[in-house]
């Protein structure tokens, strides 16, 4: 089941239709209050919420969501109409594991679900990694850098998975838009930069770890060289 909060009927009716021609449920609400009282009943799979809803904004519910046991870890994508960076690393923040810019196509939008959903429901196998003081547990789905738990969203730990796994080697953002998103390069690469922004951020002292690679993409290392950031 799919939740879509947006309060403009046109465009919560359109990714309805769209989300069950493709075979999902999903059902829309307009206020927060209809979607809190919803959640009350129904975990759904995943949510669509847009960021201006009236009387209680979509990251006040986001964070909501993340507060609760019961929700924590619904993945969620965050759709604006601002395409301001800092607004999209708010969202971030806040615990959005993805987000759309008004307006988006259908099929984006399609491909970002389906993207979302595959990874939160496919089994994947019990492994740990180390990378100098990071460590990432899949089994448990922890996180710690120095010693620290540190508390990602789901696809800022499946980009730290992927970076860590292939440890050494320098990965072009379209391999990371296709592989970790799974989503086709259609030239628009932001939302990498600014999970990895986001990344570096919570993960402190060891976000030097992660290695911006001038024109090419990221590589994470445990002896990152100098002048690499």
């Amino acid at each position: 089941m799919i939740f879509v909060v947006e309060d403009d009927h046109g465009v919560r009716e359109l990714e309805l239709y769209a989300l069950r021609q493709s075979g999902y449920e999903a059902e829309g609400y307009e206020t927060p209050t209809a979607f809190r009282q919803a959640l009350e009943k129904t975990v759904p799979d995943c949510v669509l919420l847009d960021v201006m809803l009236p009387g209680e904004d979509g990251l006040s519910l986001l964070r909501f969501l993340r507060r609760d046991a019961r929700t924590r870890r619904v993945p969620v994508i965050l759709v604006t109409a601002r395409d301001a960076e800092m607004d999209k690393v708010k969202g971030l923040d806040c615990g959005a594991d993805d987000y759309l810019t008004k307006p988006f196509g259908v099929m984006e939008l399609l491909a970002r679900v389906r993207a979302l959903l595959r990874r939160t429901q496919e089994e994947t196998p019990s492994a740990a990694m180390t990378l100098g003081d990071v460590t990432l547990d899949r089994e448990s789905h922890r996180v710690t850098a120095g010693g620290q738990e540190i508390a990602l969203t789901h696809m800022e730990f499946e980009l730290l998975a992927f970076l860590m796994a292939h440890a050494g080697k320098a990965v072009t953002r379209e391999v990371l838009l296709d592989d970790v998103w799974g989503i086709a390069y259609s030239g628009d690469t932001r939302t990498i930069d600014v999970h990895v922004r986001t990344l570096r951020q919570k993960l402190g002292d060891s976000g030097r770890l992660i290695a911006t690679i001038r024109n090419v993409g990221y590589r994470m290392d445990e002896h990152p060289e100098a002048g690499e950031s």
